[in-house]
């Protein structure tokens, strides 16, 4: 349904760019200039799939059409932003054996109201069927008003075990001995590349331990090849790194970045961190933001020792600190590790965090993670169905894989599966991947 636009409830317009190059440049220009802006996905009615937009505010409207005009950026539109409001959300339950509070939260979400944190809460600790029904509607509707129906395919590399952190809980740790560590050459990182270029696949996601042997010079060879050899979208998902770093890769092409805070409960980030900062996370993530990446994060839902209103916050935080790409997943234990006796997250709790991601940060690229896939086969499936919109391929050679688990039993998520996934849930496959007839029978 339709919004009624007027000044009171357009607080930002979106400027699409004619190109992917122009929107970055774009956007790093108007930053230049003191303009505030934030990359968002652009919505369904507005954009090709996986395009994104430049947020900026009413007032700098007009100003940054002039800077970009001025600076020769190709604009193919600009549209207002607006409030998203689901009508019927409350009519279809009134006859439910439904909480008069579940209701007065729905209610602000029909009318395109900004949840706070109790609400948030509320929402996270429900436990009707029929309260979790319409948590997950509510969620997809947003979805599909916002970003559509497709299901962006992207492609993952993990190119190196190595790591220079213990995080208790990672399979990949320093302190794991009995490792078989690996580190793939550029030769074979780039085979893989030109093999998800081939399908289609428009974004590579270069993963690893935070492996220091993988110095900015080999880092920017790699960028620079992938750019040159096959033009894809680049997600680097390499840990924290110095500013300058962040800054040769985004100017050598480099479009996203992924760095899960995981929890923004400092005690509990401390506990399974031992050798991290919280405050230098934060930190990285805001100067990946200032240099324009499409900023990536997440969180792990039943960490131990963590709290509903722990979840809560991650919410709040992935919202206020404008994140892109939001991975959420349940904690799985690795074999070895002092987390390895704990049990593992909860999948239903895992999927109410995705609705409210979902509903409380909106136009964002939500993952329906593999670590779901891993403790239920079709757990990417419901994750769609609750307002998730991207799944990551696992591309890492066979003779590698095995020794790339962050967490133990590691489900392969490859296109079959994503396939599977995309059509039970009631998706729909990008257009630009080229699969074969076989590939689709599932």
């Amino acid at each position: 349904m339709g919004v009624i636009m007027t000044k009171d409830n357009i607080k930002h317009y979106l400027i699409m760019a004619g190109s992917t190059s122009h929107m970055l440049r774009g956007d790093k220009i108007l930053k230049d200039e003191g303009v505030e802006t934030s990359l968002v996905p652009a919505p369904a009615e507005y954009g090709t799939v996986c395009a994104t937009a430049i947020k900026v505010k009413i007032e700098d409207r007009n100003r940054a059409e002039k800077i970009l005009r001025q600076n020769n950026i190709s604009i193919e539109g600009i549209y207002p932003d607006k409030t998203q409001k689901l009508a019927g959300l409350v009519t279809k339950l009134m006859d439910s054996v439904i909480s008069e509070e579940f209701i007065k939260v729905l209610k602000k979400i029909e009318n395109g109201e900004e949840l706070g944190f109790e609400d948030i809460v509320l929402l996270l600790k429900t436990e009707r069927r029929v309260e979790k029904e319409a948590l997950y509607h509510a969620a997809d509707r947003m979805r599909r008003e916002i970003v559509g129906d497709v299901v962006d395919i992207r492609g993952a590399v993990e190119f190196s075990n190595y790591c220079r952190k213990d995080c208790k809980y990672c399979g990949i740790r320093r302190s794991l001995s009995d490792l078989a560590r690996y580190r793939m050459t550029e030769d074979e990182i780039m085979e893989v590349v030109h093999q998800l270029h081939e399908i289609g696949i428009k974004t590579v996601i270069l993963q690893s331990g935070e492996d220091l042997r993988w110095t900015p010079e080999k880092i920017s060879s790699l960028i620079r090849r992938v750019k040159k050899e096959t033009s894809m979208n680049i997600t680097l998902s390499i840990g924290e790194r110095p500013r300058e770093e962040y800054e040769l890769y985004r100017k050598l092409g480099a479009n996203n970045f992924l760095l899960k805070i995981e929890t923004t409960n400092r005690k509990l980030f401390k506990f399974i961190h031992p050798d991290d900062d919280f405050d230098h996370r934060v930190q990285c993530s805001k100067w990946l933001k200032q240099l324009g990446y499409l900023n990536g994060s997440g969180s792990i839902i039943g960490l131990p020792g963590q709290r509903v209103e722990d979840i809560a916050r991650d919410i709040l935080f992935f919202k206020d600190m404008g994140i892109n790409m939001i991975g959420i997943g349940p904690f799985v234990p690795a074999k070895g590790t002092p987390f390895e006796g704990y049990p593992k997250g909860s999948i239903e709790m895992t999927l109410k965090a995705v609705a409210v991601t979902r509903i409380v940060c909106k136009r964002v690229f939500i993952p329906a993670t593999t670590a779901l896939a891993s403790l239920d086969p079709d757990g990417q499936t419901k994750a769609l169905k609750a307002g998730a919109n991207t799944i990551m391929l696992i591309n890492t050679p066979a003779k590698y894989r095995y020794n790339y688990q962050i967490y133990s039993d590691k489900n392969m998520v490859d296109l079959k599966s994503a396939f599977k996934a995309v059509k039970e849930a009631g998706r729909k496959m990008p257009p630009y991947l080229k699969i074969d007839k076989m590939t689709k029978e599932t």
